[in-house]
């Protein structure tokens, strides 16, 4: 199976030896993708209503580079720096899959010791193309 390296100006470069994404065959996988500015690097400014939109805006990049989309994801993972955090991440998940048209992604969640750069949120995705 063939497999092509999606990348995008559009979302923070890679900060390591990865892909922002790869597509094989019709399914596109994403690197985990945190709360960053895509131009700056920086983390973005706000809690962990502000760090999920950006990582959610940050998914949406690459999925569309990829020539697909929120709508197509078919399974998500979200690590939380905290538990606690999981129903403000929650609404803003859930306002970006609104009027899903192909149904809602599978989803994990968990809470992890330590994210890259101390973010609150990292998520990666699996999208049909």
């Amino acid at each position: 199976m063939t497999r092509q390296v999606i990348s995008t100006t559009a979302a923070p470069a890679a900060i390591g030896p990865y892909s922002q994404a790869v597509r094989c065959g019709n399914l596109v996988f994403t690197a985990g993708q945190g709360p960053l500015d895509p131009v700056t690097g920086n983390i973005v400014p706000g809690g962990i209503r502000e760090q999920a939109a950006r990582t959610f805006e940050n998914l949406k990049a690459i999925l569309e580079a990829a020539g697909t989309s929120l709508n197509r994801v078919v399974k998500a993972n979200v690590y939380l720096k905290d538990l606690n955090d999981f129903s403000a991440m929650n609404a803003v998940y859930a306002s970006y899959f609104e009027g899903a048209s192909e149904g809602l992604p599978a989803r994990t969640t968990v809470e992890v010791a330590r994210l890259p750069r101390d973010i609150l949120v990292e998520i990666e995705m699996i999208a049909e193309a």
